[in-house]
């Protein structure tokens, strides 16, 4: 049975304007395992202030 809560909540934002324009869950239980703790997610998303595809990094702090 799965356990509650493993998914942690995150932001992600873009580097270029520093707008916060996703938000999403990671899963903290098999990141752990696998060795990659301190790595933070980095996907390409559309950002809707510079209106072009950016590389958004993960972030902990939700606005």
């Amino acid at each position: 049975m799965a356990k509650k809560n493993a998914d942690k909540m995150i932001g992600l934002i873009c580097p270029i304007c520093k707008a916060q324009n996703y938000v999403t869950f990671r899963n903290k239980v098999n990141l752990e395992t696998k060795g990659t703790k301190g790595s933070k997610l980095e996907l390409k998303k559309y950002c809707k202030k510079c209106k072009k595809v950016t590389l958004h990094k993960e972030t902990s702090k939700l606005k």
